[in-house]
């Protein structure tokens, strides 16, 4: 929707080749569903139905309301468009997966009215979520009471009252769902999906829809969460959450690399080396809800970028990242990213080239150990070595807002390797002390 003026799936192939040339290697897509009409939201808090007549063309909807798990939104195109899309993405060695929420659909999918017993219920006697609110929207509220119906709430108890919240104690509802994930692998070849609030639906329907996946071929699966049995089988990946929300309050002085130190120590102890975690500084999630990389992270983040790439882990690039996008892309609506040159564009590049030919920085137990390299300024800089197979990466961080000068307690071997970029000429890390200016990084490499 926002990647091209146009926001369809053939003005979006037209993009492929710069998407490869950063090194992109699996293009994660938003659902390209058709999206439900009824109840659809204009914005967090409003019905479309409450906006001028004359302004609610613009208003398209959550991709998360899907009115149609088996077809493609014909505001993006046709089938045969999104399966040229897949298959020119195989001829240039990308994958593709789909996004799916698996836990609600759109009160127009046809379900609401087949098998409205697929869909969680208001238990008798009890009042629909946020009465205040229902008060000033009859309609809805009047079809709640009628329907039981309920719809999912988050965390922050946001209402995502676009949506009806499906009930997994039904075996039915199972078997339909995951016929609709094997269509789209089957039909289209795609390479997997990204999971849309996978905690939200039981670990043990992901482990038989993953079987079913990998008996028509090997697919990657990515969850919106941070359980881990998930990544036991039925996942790849999960989101880097914790990280994330780290690398944002150490942006904003309120952490530091004690906190990351924390948080390695309990991922290696949580998950295998095997399991793939995601980290990122920004998605379409933050971007939307939380701020623009500016906004939360402002002069650090080159340094947090160095880190996702850095980390064991593999890094998402959100679309607009590599453009310097800076600002808060509207949710529900067509608000086309702003392209442009930018630095960032070459910055990503190197990185990514990195990450593919030093073997220290491939991902789970193909990639090298994190060995820290404690100095004398352990809040301030974050310094570590990985290895694997003659490849050596070191990555030194100083992860503060002031220049920080420091030592380490013992100077690691930089014999043969080189600086892959940042303001540090690498004989000064000869010296007994060295000084890096705030948010500076070193990132050295034998490759």
């Amino acid at each position: 929707r926002q990647h091209t003026p146009e926001g369809t799936i053939n003005a979006f192939m037209e993009h492929l080749p710069e998407i490869k040339a950063l090194g992109v290697d699996i293009l994660w897509l938003m659902p390209i569903y058709p999206i439900s009409e009824k109840f659809r939201k204009a914005d967090q808090k409003t019905l479309i139905e409450e906006v001028d007549p004359a302004e609610r063309d613009k208003y398209l909807g959550s991709y998360y309301a899907i009115q149609d798990y088996q077809a493609v939104n014909p505001e993006f195109g046709s089938d045969e468009d999104f399966q040229r899309l897949v298959q020119r993405a195989h001829s240039m060695g990308m994958k593709v997966i789909l996004d799916i929420a698996a836990n609600h659909t759109g009160w127009d999918h046809e379900w609401v009215t087949t098998n409205p017993d697929f869909y969680t219920r208001i238990p008798e006697g009890e009042t629909p979520w946020n009465p205040e609110w229902m008060a000033e929207h009859p309609e809805f509220y009047g079809f709640l009471e009628e329907t039981r119906m309920t719809y999912p709430i988050d965390e922050g108890e946001t209402d995502w009252w676009d949506t009806a919240d499906l009930n997994y104690d039904n075996d039915e509802l199972r078997d339909e769902m995951r016929s609709a994930m094997r269509y789209w692998v089957r039909e289209f070849d795609v390479d997997g999906y990204r999971c849309d609030v996978a905690m939200q639906v039981p670990t043990d329907f992901w482990e038989t829809v993953r079987s079913d996946l990998d008996s028509i071929k090997p697919v990657f699966m990515l969850a919106e969460a941070e359980q881990p049995d998930h990544l036991d089988y039925a996942f790849d990946m999960n989101y880097g959450w914790e990280m994330h929300h780290i690398m944002n309050k150490i942006a904003k002085g309120e952490m530091n690399v004690n906190d990351i130190r924390e948080y390695l120590a309990k991922d290696a102890e949580t998950y295998s080396k095997d399991a793939y975690r995601m980290l990122f500084i920004t998605n379409h999630d933050e971007n939307s809800w939380n701020g623009t990389i500016n906004e939360r992270m402002g002069e650090s983040q080159h340094a947090m970028a160095v880190l996702m790439t850095s980390l064991p882990g593999m890094p998402l690039l959100y679309s607009g990242q590599e453009a310097g996008l800076d600002k808060r892309l509207r949710f529900f609506e067509k608000d086309t990213i702003e392209w442009g040159n930018s630095e960032l564009r070459s910055f990503y590049t190197t990185l990514f080239d990195l990450k593919h030919k030093n073997q220290a920085l491939w991902n789970g137990e193909y990639g090298g150990n994190l060995v820290e390299l404690t100095t004398n300024q352990p809040e301030k800089i974050l310094a570590f070595r990985r290895e694997m197979n003659g490849d050596k990466v070191i990555a030194i961080i100083n992860l503060s807002a002031e220049e920080v000068t420091f030592r380490f307690d013992v100077a690691p071997d930089m014999a043969g390797m080189n600086n892959l970029f940042g303001t540090k000429a690498d004989e000064l890390l000869s010296a007994d002390e060295i000084a890096m200016p705030a948010w500076d990084y070193i990132l050295l490499t034998n490759k």
